[in-house]
């Protein structure tokens, strides 16, 4: 399975789901179930503008895991 990392990012930068949304133009919903890891898929250019503005790379915002 996938693990995304959004929450954690965000909190070391002490930033919202609103700031984000507002910032990268990214749909609010879109980052919210990304947040709260119940996205079934994200398009490229969402994970392209979350890197850009996290200013982190892709493995960093998600990691495959081994499901139990």
């Amino acid at each position: 399975m996938i693990k995304c990392h959004l929450s954690k990012l965000m909190g070391e930068k002490k930033v919202k789901i609103v700031d984000v949304a507002r910032e990268t133009g990214v749909n609010r919903g879109t980052i919210t179930r990304l947040y709260h890891e119940t996205a079934s898929r994200v398009e490229l250019d969402v994970i392209e503008a979350l890197c850009r503005y996290l200013e982190c790379e892709v493995g960093e915002l998600f990691e495959l895991v081994d499901s139990e």
